[in-house]
C-alpha cells in the first residue's frame, strides 16, 4: 500500500532504495504473523537501510467498522517517541545560549519540589526523581477529563522525590511535560509552534500533527483489547495530559526521515547530537542506559538508539542503528499490545543478524498470586480487594467478559515466568510469560504499588 508521501520520500533516496524480494516477503510474513498472534488491527512499517529509506508498507485495517485498509501515508500517534522532539527543542535553545541543560529547574519553576537540586539534564535523562503521572497502559478515569499541562506538573512535581536526583533512573512522563513548559517559557512561543518552525520545517518532516489538538486528522482509529478479545474502539485521552511527552502523530516514512536526521546530524551541532546519544552516568558510576530522550544500548557490537511510544489506542516502536545506517519503525493501532515490538524484533535479524533480542528470566514471588488471579478471570471472577481503584475501573463488565471468553478455552495454567522487571512511577513493573495446557503462551504485564496493590494487569500478546 505505498502512497504519494511514501513514494516521494522513496524516490528521493535514489540508490539502495529497494529491498530484495525475499526480504520483503519475510517482512510481510512477520507483519501478518504479529497481527494474527496479537489481534492488533494494523501495522505500518518503515525501514531505512544504508542511510536511505528502502521500505514503507502498511498491513491490516486502519478501521474495523467500516473496514478501511491501512495505508503507509496514514499518520499514527507515536506517543513517547515525541520526547525526542522536545529534547531537540531544548538542545536548540542551549545552542543559542538561551538556557543550559545543567540549569536547575528552579530557574524556571522555583515552586516545584527540590527545584534547585533537579537539573534540566535530570529531566531529559529520567533521573530527576519526579514521579511519573502516566505509567499505566490503559485509560484511567483521571485522563478522561482535560487538564492544563502546568496543573499536571504542579500535581506531580510538587510531591516528594522518588529518589535523590542523579542517583537512579526511572521513566517519567512528568519530566517531559515540564520540559515542554520550559521551551515555552524560554522561547516565548507555544511548544507546538516552536517545534514546527525550528525542528519539523528545517528537516522537511511532512504530515506531522498534534494527536490531541488536531485529532480530527487521524484516519487510523485506536483500539483496546481485553485479554486479546475482539478489539473495541478506544477513545484518546482528554487534551492536556500529553504535552511534549507524547503528543505527535506522523506517517512511518516521516519518522524514518527523523531518524535520518539523527544519523546524518542534520539539525543540531555535533556536540548536541553527542549529548543526545550519550547515556547518563548515575552517581554510582553505572550507566542509566538513557540519553536525552532515547534509550542507548549496544547489541552485539551495534550501537542502538531505541524508543517506544504508547497513547490511548496506539503503540509505536522506533529503533535506530546509527553506525549501520539502519532504522526500523512499526506503528500500530491498539493500546497495550506487543505487536509493534514483535514486528521490529522479527525484522531486525533479517537486516542485522547479530542484533537478536535477549530475554532474561528470574524468579518472582508474585507468580503464585498472578496464577490465582488469571485462573479466576477464566471464570469471570475477580477479587477487587487486590486492585487499585484505577484497575477496578479497567476491569468493567466488558473487560471481565472478554477475559473469560479469551482465557477459559486455553486450559489450565502450567507455568508462569517473569522475563523482565523495572521501576516506574514509584511502582514495580513485571512482564510475565504465562503458559496454558492448551499450548498457548501469553504475555502479561503488571504494575505493583509499594503496598502490594495491583495498578495494572494486562494481556499484551502471545509469546
Amino acid at each position: 500500500m505505498r502512497t504519494l508521501l511514501a513514494a516521494a520520500l522513496l524516490a528521493a533516496t535514489a540508490a539502495h532504495a529497494q529491498l530484495p524480494a525475499d526480504t520483503e516477503a519475510n517482512i510481510a510474513a512477520a507483519a501478518q504473523k504479529a497481527l494474527h498472534d496479537t489481534g492488533v488491527p494494523s501495522v505500518s512499517i518503515g525501514i531505512v537501510q544504508h542511510g536511505k529509506i528502502v521500505y514503507t508498507h502498511a498491513f491490516g485495517l486502519a478501521q474495523l467498522q467500516p473496514a478501511t485498509p491501512a495505508a503507509a501515508a496514514m499518520a499514527y500517534p507515536i506517543g513517547s517517541i515525541s520526547k525526542q522532539f522536545t529534547a531537540t527543542a531544548i538542545l536548540l535553545l542551549q545552542q543559542e545560549g538561551k538556557l543550559s541543560i545543567d540549569d536547575p529547574v528552579g530557574k524556571y519553576f522555583p515552586e516545584l519540589t527540590r527545584a534547585n537540586d533537579v537539573k534540566l539534564r535530570n529531566l531529559m535523562t529520567m533521573t530527576s526523581g519526579y514521579e511519573d503521572f502516566a505509567p499505566q497502559d490503559y485509560i484511567i478515569p483521571a485522563w478522561k477529563k482535560p487538564i492544563a499541562p502546568i496543573d499536571n506538573v504542579h500535581e506531580w512535581a510538587e510531591k516528594p522525590l522518588d529518589f535523590e536526583p542523579g542517583t537512579q533512573w526511572q521513566y517519567s512522563n512528568t519530566n517531559y511535560v515540564l520540559l515542554g513548559l520550559v521551551v515555552e517559557k524560554v522561547s516565548g512561543e507555544p511548544l507546538g509552534k516552536f517545534i514546527r518552525e525550528r525542528v519539523l520545517d528545517p528537516l522537511h518532516l511532512q504530515g506531522v500533527f498534534n494527536t490531541y489538538t488536531q485529532r480530527e486528522k487521524l484516519q487510523v482509529l485506536g483500539y483496546v483489547s481485553y485479554a486479546m478479545a475482539t478489539p473495541r474502539v478506544q477513545p484518546l485521552e482528554a487534551p492536556g495530559w500529553y504535552f511534549g511527552d507524547g503528543d505527535l502523530a506522523m506517517p512511518a516514512a516521516t519518522l524514518l526521515a527523523w531518524d535520518l536526521g539523527i544519523m546524518n546530524k542534520s539539525l543540531l551541532s555535533p556536540a548536541s547530537y553527542a549529548e543526545f546519544e550519550t547515556a547518563y552516568k548515575l552517581q554510582n558510576g553505572t550507566s542509566s542506559g538513557y540519553g536525552l530522550g532515547t534509550f542507548v544500548r549496544e547489541k552485539d557490537g551495534h550501537r542502538e538508539l531505541e524508543h517506544s511510544g504508547e497513547v490511548g489506542g496506539y503503540v509505536a516502536e522506533n529503533v535506530v542503528y546509527p553506525d549501520d545506517g539502519l532504522a526500523i519503525v512499526a506503528l500500530t493501532n491498539e493500546v497495550a499490545s506487543s505487536a509493534a515490538s514483535e514486528v521490529v524484533n522479527a525484522i531486525t535479524p533479517l537486516l542485522l543478524p547479530a542484533a537478536a533480542p535477549v530475554v532474561e528470566a528470574s524468579a518472582d514471588p508474585f507468580v503464585a498470586q498472578l496464577k490465582t488471579i488469571l485462573s479466576g478471570l477464566q471464570h469471570s471472577q475477580i477479587d477487587r480487594s487486590l486492585f487499585t481503584s484505577d484497575t477496578n475501573d479497567y476491569f468493567n463488565q466488558d473487560a471481565l467478559s472478554d477475559f473469560q471468553s479469551t482465557l477459559s478455552p486455553l486450559g489450565t495454567i502450567t507455568d508462569i515466568t517473569r522475563t523482565r522487571t523495572a521501576l516506574r512511577g514509584g511502582m514495580t513493573f513485571g512482564l510475565y510469560r504465562v503458559a496454558f495446557s492448551g499450548g498457548t503462551t501469553l504475555l502479561v504485564d503488571v504494575y505493583l504499588k509499594p503496598d502490594g496493590k495491583i495498578e495494572q494487569l494486562l494481556v499484551v500478546g502471545k509469546a
